[in-house]
Formats: C-alpha cells, sequence, structure tokens
C-alpha cells in the first residue's frame, strides 16, 4: 500500500496527485447526475398535464413525499455500502457498481412511466449507497500518513462536487424545460456512464488501492477483543432498534403510498393521528429512549460529549428540514410566484451574466482537465479520452443553450436556473469561511449553529417579506426574482457555518470505537431532516389556501431563529459537555 501511495504522488496535478483529479471528475459527474434529476423532477411531477412540455399533474404532497422519501434513503443506504466495501468488495469495486446502477436508474426514469420512475429511483437510492460514502474512502486512503496534505485535498474534491452540482442543474434544468423532461432524465444518465467508465479505465493508476479488503485471523481477532471493551448492545436496545426500524419503515413506505396512489398500508388513527404520523412519532420516541438508554453507559466524559453531539443533531434536523425546501417547495414558489419574463435591457444584462456563470466556471475546469491529460495520458489514455469527450458534449450543450438564448427575443429565466445559486455561493464564498475558521476568531460550536440556523432563517424572511401581499388562496403571482436570490445566498451561507461542523464535530467529540454508531446517528439526523422538509414542504399549497405564502414561509424563519437562539443560550452547558474540545 505505502508503494502504492508514494506511486500515486509521483504523478501531480496542481500539486496533488493525478488519482485525486479522476476522483473530482468522477465525483463531479455522479453529482452533476444527482443535482440535474433533482432539479427537474418536483416541476415534471407538478407539471400541467397539457402544453408543449407537460408534466404529469401530480399534487404537490404527492411529489415532495416521493422526494422526501427518496431524499431519506439517500441518506441511509451509505452506512450499508460503507459496510461493504470496507469488509467484502473494496472501495473501488463499490464505485464502479454505484456508478452502473444509478446510470441504469436515471435511464429508466426516462421514459416517464410511473413503474420506469420507480424503478429509476430504486436503482438511484442503492446505487447512490454503493458510491457515495467510497470515494471520500479512498482518498482518505490515497492520503494516509500525508495529513498536512488532506485538507487541500478534500477542498479541491469538494469543488468537484460543486462544480458537477452547478454544471448538472444548468444544463439537465434547461434541456428538461426548454426541450423535454425525458432528455433531462436521460442526461443525467449519460454523464453518469461516462464517469463510471473514465473512472472504470482509470483503475491502473491505482495500483492497489481501495481493493478488495484482505484481513489476518490476527487482524479479526483483535477487532473482536475491541468490540468486547465497547458499550454491548443489550436485549433492550435491540427491540428499541427493531420497534425503530419497523415504524420508520412503515412511515416511509406508507406516505408516499397513502398520497401517490391513495393506499394506506394499515388505514387507521390513533388520537386524531393518522397511521403515517403515528408510526412516524413511535420512531421518533424509540430512537430517543435508544440514545436515553445507551448513552448513560458509557464513561462520564464519553457520555457528556456523546450528548453534545445528539444536541447538535437534532439542530441538524431542523436545519435541513428547512434548507432542502430548496429541492421541494422552492422551485414550486419560483415557478407559480415568480416573476421570471424579463425585457429589453434586463433580459440582455441576464443573459450576460448567464453566460459568464456559465462558461467561467467551465473554462476553469476544462483547464484542470487539460493538465490532467499531460499528465496521466499515457497511463490511463481510454478513460481520459472518455473524460474528454464528455466536455465535449458539454461545450456542445452549452453553447447551443448560449445560442439559443441570444436569438430568442424573449427572456424567460428557467425554474431551474435559480437552484444554480448555491452552487456558485459555495464556490465563491468557501474559501473566506475557510479562512475564518483557522484564523483566531474562530467562533465555538454552538456560535456556529447560531450563525447556520440564524442566517438561515434570514434567507427564508426575505421570502416571507416578499410574499407579504400575496392573499391567501392565491394560486400564483408575479414577485421579484430578487428575494429568491437573497433567500439562496443567505440560505448558503448558512450552510457554510453549519453543514461541515457536523462530521467535525463527530471527529473530535466521539472515541474511535464508536464512531461508526455516532455516524448512523449524525446521517439519520440528515434523513430525517430530508424526509420532514418535504412532508411539511408538500403542504405549501394546504397553507397558502388556508394562510398565505408569506406565512408557509414564517414557518421556516420562526423556527430555525428560536433554535439558533437555543444554540447561544446552551453555549455554557455545551462548552461544559464537550470538555476543551474546541
Amino acid at each position: 500500500m505505502k508503494t502504492d501511495i508514494e506511486n500515486l504522488f509521483k504523478d501531480k496535478v496542481l500539486g496533488h496527485p493525478a488519482g485525486l483529479f479522476v476522483l473530482f471528475f468522477t465525483e463531479m459527474w455522479e453529482r452533476f447526475s444527482y443535482y440535474g434529476m433533482r432539479a427537474i423532477l418536483v416541476i415534471f411531477l407538478t407539471g400541467a398535464v397539457l402544453g408543449d412540455n407537460p408534466g404529469w399533474g401530480w399534487s404537490t404532497s404527492a411529489a415532495l413525499s416521493l422526494l422526501g422519501t427518496y431524499a431519506l434513503f439517500v441518506y441511509l443506504t451509505p452506512l450499508l455500502g460503507g459496510w461493504l466495501a470496507d469488509n467484502k468488495i473494496g472501495y473501488r469495486m463499490a464505485v464502479v457498481i454505484g456508478a452502473l446502477l444509478m446510470t441504469l436508474g436515471h435511464a429508466s426514469m426516462a421514459f416517464e412511466t410511473p413503474t420506469s420512475l420507480y424503478i429509476g429511483i430504486a436503482l438511484l437510492i442503492i446505487g447512490n449507497g454503493f458510491f457515495k460514502p467510497n470515494m471520500t474512502s479512498i482518498i482518505s486512503k490515497m492520503y494516509a500518513g500525508k495529513d498536512d496534505k488532506k485538507d487541500g485535498a478534500y477542498n479541491i474534491f469538494y469543488m468537484g462536487v460543486n462544480a458537477g452540482a452547478f454544471i448538472g442543474i444548468m444544463l439537465c434544468g434547461w434541456v428538461g424545460e426548454k426541450i423535454g423532461w425525458s432528455y433531462g432524465f436521460g442526461l443525467a444518465g449519460v454523464f453518469m456512464l461516462l464517469g463510471m467508465l473514465q473512472f472504470y479505465y482509470a483503475q491502473p493508476i491505482f495500483g492497489t488501492l481501495g481493493d478488495k479488503p484482505l484481513k489476518t485471523n490476527k487482524e479479526k481477532i483483535e477487532v473482536e477483543e475491541e468490540v468486547g471493551v465497547r458499550n454491548p448492545f443489550s436485549i433492550i436496545d435491540y427491540i428499541l432498534i427493531g420497534l425503530f426500524t419497523i415504524s420508520a419503515l412503515i412511515f416511509i413506505i406508507n406516505d408516499p403510498l397513502s398520497k401517490i396512489g391513495n393506499i394506506n398500508i394499515l388505514n387507521f388513527s390513533v388520537a386524531g393521528l393518522s397511521d403515517s404520523l403515528f408510526f412516524a412519532l413511535l420512531a421518533a420516541i424509540s430512537f430517543i429512549v435508544l440514545l436515553l438508554v445507551r448513552i448513560p453507559r458509557y464513561t462520564r466524559i464519553e457520555r457528556d460529549r456523546m450528548i453534545a453531539f445528539a444536541i447538535f443533531s437534532l439542530f441538524t434536523i431542523f436545519f435541513w428540514a428547512a434548507f432542502e425546501q430548496a429541492a421541494g417547495s422552492l422551485p414550486i414558489y419560483t415557478r407559480d410566484f415568480t416573476d421570471r419574463i424579463l425585457e429589453g435591457t434586463s433580459g440582455t444584462i441576464f443573459k450576460v451574466i448567464d453566460l459568464l456563470v456559465t462558461v467561467v466556471p467551465l473554462g476553469i475546469i476544462t483547464y484542470v482537465l487539460i493538465s490532467l491529460f499531460r499528465k496521466t495520458y499515457t497511463k490511463i489514455g481510454l478513460s481520459n479520452i472518455i473524460l474528454g469527450s464528455s466536455f465535449v458534449i458539454v461545450w456542445i450543450i452549452v453553447l447551443y443553450k448560449i445560442y439559443t438564448e441570444f436569438s430568442s427575443s424573449e427572456t424567460e429565466v428557467p425554474v431551474t436556473w435559480f437552484a444554480i445559486l448555491n452552487s456558485l455561493f459555495i464556490i465563491i464564498f468557501a474559501p473566506l469561511f475557510t479562512k475564518w475558521w483557522d484564523s483566531d476568531y474562530n467562533p465555538p460550536a454552538s456560535v456556529k449553529y447560531f450563525l447556520g440556523l440564524a442566517l438561515l432563517a434570514l434567507g427564508f424572511g426575505f421570502l416571507a417579506f416578499g410574499a407579504r401581499n400575496v392573499s391567501a388562496g392565491a394560486e400564483g403571482a408575479s414577485l421579484s426574482m430578487i428575494w429568491l436570490v437573497l433567500a439562496y445566498l443567505f440560505h448558503t451561507l448558512g450552510e457554510l457555518c453549519l453543514s461541515p461542523m457536523g462530521l467535525s464535530y463527530l471527529s473530535k467529540l466521539i472515541p474511535t470505537r464508536m464512531i461508526a454508531f455516532m455516524f448512523g446517528v449524525y446521517y439519520l439526523a440528515i434523513a430525517i431532516g430530508n424526509k420532514l422538509a418535504h412532508y411539511i414542504g408538500g403542504d405549501i399549497e394546504k397553507i397558502t389556501q388556508e394562510y398565505s405564502l408569506s406565512g408557509f414561509f414564517l414557518i421556516f424563519t420562526l423556527i430555525p431563529l428560536g433554535l439558533g437562539i437555543i444554540s447561544l443560550v446552551l453555549h455554557p452547558v455545551l462548552k461544559r459537555l464537550m470538555h476543551g474540545v474546541k
């Protein structure tokens, strides 16, 4: 392994191993496909069934119920996929399997039938489980013993994530809205396939890095001995886990079935709660009881730090429950309540801005691609040909998009265009936040969570203010686009304060032997947040009818702000629980 790592560092691109940029582009295409598909899913499902580019006419609650279940599983399946890669099939094989399954998933969705849609989403969920955790695992192994280089490596990799999201939303969104939904879904699949082939044919550059694991008997004995000193799961623990799992699955499955197909698994109510809500509540209670039963068994410092991390995970649930409105209710708001028609000078200015934010980032990424070619063409020529071909396709689509937009006399901003602002703002502001966290003014955890939640609340506050004159029951309006731009700006700033903190504090607060359990807790928190986001977001029409559009956004203004203030108030308690961890 050491020899392979040393060989990897012989061919460098921008000061890092060429293999890192193979991973960069593979992850970029995966994020391209994920965010590209997600950007058009809700708009397609809820679109009018008549017109030049008809949708399916689903209700908002049905569409967001499906999206919420999909998003929930996206954050849970990596736990299983990571275990399989660690113990059975190796990281590289897991990435290839995951990419292939996701390619088939996108292809299935392009057929635009209910059956193909469900099959496609199932394949995307399973494929994501194989793919998502193992790219970062390969980087971790690649930089073993080179901790001074890790931060830079992960920053580069994170830029690949955002570059993929940016280009995917822009192109799949534009193609889906302007040409046809099936072409948008298909485009996501094409680039997922190209990303998989590019990675597969780049295998020689990695040597044995990420191969199928080979454990000796001695290693197995050491693992077993370590397990013996852990906090073993008791019978009551297993009962609570079983209760939580069964209740959660009933809710997760029944929620979309009841809203999409009017199929209720059990069809009963308890104290006014539907069967879905009853089992969701039962799952939440059983999991909280599990934490209350298990955590006190640890030593005092371990227990306190785990309690602190559990509190941060609770804040995380509500953060993502609000933030992920960007994938659900915000596209509905953008389509139905935002004035997206620009005329004259304003239309020309938008076209120029769109040109710049399209071509400049893509030009920078193309430069990185050329740098990779120079270092690795003789070693992984076929991989580079596939990668180069994919960029040729991207540039052709981009140039066609620019030509079409500048040829049109009327400028209509696509619904999906606003979703690229998150990635754009991350690319702009992430370096500034990195410098802030590395400086002497790095705030404590409670302040970071306050900032993240408060900035998120402020973004929704702009939307609530902008919609203040939209009357209850209104089905449309022509509100200024500036409210959306401000919302995405402050949501992104909030994300930069809070999102990277979760895994950072996980590594600092939790002892190594317990990271697996708490890693599961953290990703479960994000999964619950995603499902909760679209469960609540699905009621945007109902709340708008009964109260107002402004009232809907006030929910996501007041709750995060209140939780942010609670985080500040808890600062002395959290500081004591963290026992010196900063």
